[in-house]
């Protein structure tokens, strides 16, 4: 579990709570979403690439640091991972965008992929994968494989929840990219959805069934 980074701050555990109560509404699920993610991202670029810029205060001339955003890449996991996208920009303005489509087949809980698109150069790159669960581990470990064709800089993964079925499927497949939640649940039921969870992501923010 060393490369399993828990984010227990206390707004995001406050927020993940009000997102798991099955009454909250689409409306409030994608804003609240939007919050937390935001709050992730502090984390989450906590060691991301500076680069140094001479600048003119009103007093004098100096070297500050800037966020070499240029090199930083967000990949979601379609379609839930679209509901990270807002909040981890509003941290890191100037990442570009990836997206893979996935979905898991229900009879074997494999993923099938659908759809694949990225910015160039990814060999350049750092990327952040974002989807909310961490369940199966398998749609992770599918995108982690996909990316690591194109040669990165480095991949961290990024989720809400995950259980600890899905951690030890990443960790085994992928042991050198960092993941971090807002919370390890207990358990997958027989269906693959974590417990307690809260519902199918995806469908809470889109407000699909």
């Amino acid at each position: 579990m060393s490369n399993v980074h828990l984010i227990d701050h206390p707004l995001v555990q406050h927020k993940l709570t009000l997102m798991r109560r099955k009454d909250a509404s689409t409306n409030s699920f994608r804003h609240l979403l939007g919050e937390l993610s935001t709050l992730m991202a502090y984390e989450v670029t906590r060691d991301m690439p500076l680069s140094d810029i001479e600048i003119e205060t009103p007093l004098e001339t100096m070297t500050g640091k800037v966020i070499d955003g240029k090199k930083q890449v967000l990949v979601s996991i379609l379609r839930a991972g679209n509901g990270f996208l807002d909040g981890m920009l509003n941290v890191i303005p100037g990442a570009r965008v990836g997206h893979i489509g996935l979905y898991r087949d229900p009879a074997t809980l494999q993923p099938v992929e659908y759809y694949f698109k990225m910015p160039s150069e990814m060999e350049e790159r750092d990327i952040i994968v974002v989807d909310p669960m961490l369940a199966t581990g398998n749609s992770a470990c599918a995108a982690i494989d996909r990316l690591k064709k194109l040669k990165p800089r480095s991949i961290k993964f990024v989720c809400l929840l995950a259980a600890p079925e899905g951690i030890a499927t990443m960790q085994k497949a992928h042991p050198d990219v960092p993941i971090y939640t807002a919370a390890i649940d207990r358990e997958l039921n027989d269906h693959g959805y974590i417990l307690p969870g809260l519902g199918d992501a995806g469908d809470r923010i889109f407000g699909t069934k």
